[in-house]
């Protein structure tokens, strides 16, 4: 389905369409965000220990595991403009849906929902940057999109402790999850491809069509047993599968970190918790800037996201010293470390989706090397369920840092080409 016919044209436009694209990844991680900014006041309200609420984001992360294959299969079947719209309005009414729990045990069944539905959030990112954008601009268009993970990270602690002092935590989730029902409605009504967009001019048109014609004319795997068959692809998704728990440890802990390390309140947390997310946008502008330099000096696309990652890799050294902070300010700065390592190395891991598949099959891809991301990001959750009260978390901050090496050795390993 068109938008329509024909109307005044938008200049670069493509950039307009990633704006959006980004808006939507904001309010799903701002959606997301949203529990971890609540733990400790729905812990006591709620009675749950640190043990149940990792279940329940065990829940979510299982379920968020699963349909990230799913939904990237259901973007490449239905197009990125339905796919994104069903997904993201499920989204927004299972958040919604978090302020009706009782109890820990209804909180997991709403935090499953929300897994299920934000799943496609990523794969939809990546298949609209390999729709809008050829390859020279690709790196910049993902690690625009991937900025939004960070700032819906960052708004989520000052709005969430806004809504629980003014009115209740209830009305957190029900604010949230309203503001990314209204983002599925835009994106409805202005996404479409380039080839059917109403408001893209001529000359932008033949520049993504000629930009998506040179990386066709590789041979790259375009069916779903050729994605799994491909050495690229496990270049892809162990290394995601290593790093992953790193974001999910500082997207879903860093609240508690707070509270029960150094016994901040909820105005502390909201003080503090926002800062790693603006160093991880900016490790998400590296990703984009990083590879183009190094292009500009004769290194080969491939070589470029491999060295940005590897850089992202090796900063990660940062939280692993989290234990010896002296003091909440220096254990945030490193956690700032960490958000701009591991949004430095996500950024290049995402982009080579688009980089090694057809086009036809990145929603898939993508959404594969997600499962495999999230599957590491649900057994280093359980780990810290099981040992943070007893061993406390420096230990952990360490192992998401070897983690991360492995990834990056893995990666030179597999991916060999230009």
């Amino acid at each position: 389905m068109t938008l329509g016919r024909k109307s005044k044209t938008v200049r670069n436009l493509r950039w307009w369409i990633i704006g959006l694209v980004t808006c939507g990844t904001v309010l799903n991680y701002l959606a997301r965000s949203t529990l971890s900014v609540a733990a400790p006041t729905l812990k006591a309200e709620l009675g749950m220990s640190t043990e149940q609420y990792s279940y329940v984001i065990m829940t979510f992360q299982f379920a968020y595991t699963i349909m990230q294959t799913v939904a990237g299969s259901v973007l490449d079947l239905l197009g990125t403009r339905l796919g994104f719209f069903l997904f993201a309005a499920g989204w927004a009414l299972a958040n919604m849906a978090h302020g009706l729990a009782a109890n820990w045990q209804g909180l997991a069944i709403f935090r499953g929902f929300l897994g299920a539905t934000e799943a496609a959030a990523i794969p939809a990112g990546a298949k609209s940057v390999a729709e809008w954008f050829p390859a020279k601009e690709r790196p910049l268009a993902t690690s625009a999109f991937q900025m939004g993970t960070s700032v819906g990270a960052i708004v989520a602690p000052p709005l969430v402790v806004f809504c629980i002092l003014t009115w209740n935590w209830q009305s957190a989730f029900l604010i949230t999850g309203g503001l990314s029902l209204v983002w599925a409605f835009l994106w409805w009504r202005t996404y479409d491809t380039p080839d059917r967009h109403r408001w893209i001019g001529a000359g932008e048109q033949a520049l993504i069509a000629e930009g998506q014609a040179m990386a066709s004319g590789e041979t790259r795997p375009a069916t779903r047993r050729a994605v799994l068959g491909s050495r690229e692809f496990y270049a892809i998704a162990l290394p995601r599968f290593f790093a992953e728990p790193a974001w999910q440890t500082f997207s879903f802990f860093i609240p508690l970190y707070l509270v029960n390390v150094w016994k901040l309140d909820l105005a502390g947390v909201a003080l503090w918790a926002w800062m790693p997310f603006v160093a991880a946008d900016l490790g998400s502008l590296a990703a984009g800037i990083l590879p183009s330099v190094l292009m500009r000096r004769g290194v080969k696309v491939l070589a470029s996201r491999k060295i940005t990652m590897s850089c992202g890799a090796l900063a990660m050294i940062g939280p692993a010293c989290i234990g010896l902070a002296g003091s909440p300010g220096m254990a945030i700065a490193l956690f700032c470390v960490g958000g701009f390592a591991h949004q430095m190395l996500n950024g290049a891991l995402i982009t080579l989706c688009a980089d090694v598949f057809d086009s036809r099959m990145v929603g898939t891809a993508s959404g594969m090397a997600g499962t495999f991301a999230w599957v590491g990001g649900m057994l280093f959750t359980l780990l810290i369920g099981q040992s943070a009260d007893t061993y406390g978390y420096s230990p952990l901050f360490v192992g998401l840092a070897a983690l991360d090496f492995v990834g990056m050795i893995v990666l030179w390993g597999l991916l060999r080409g230009k």
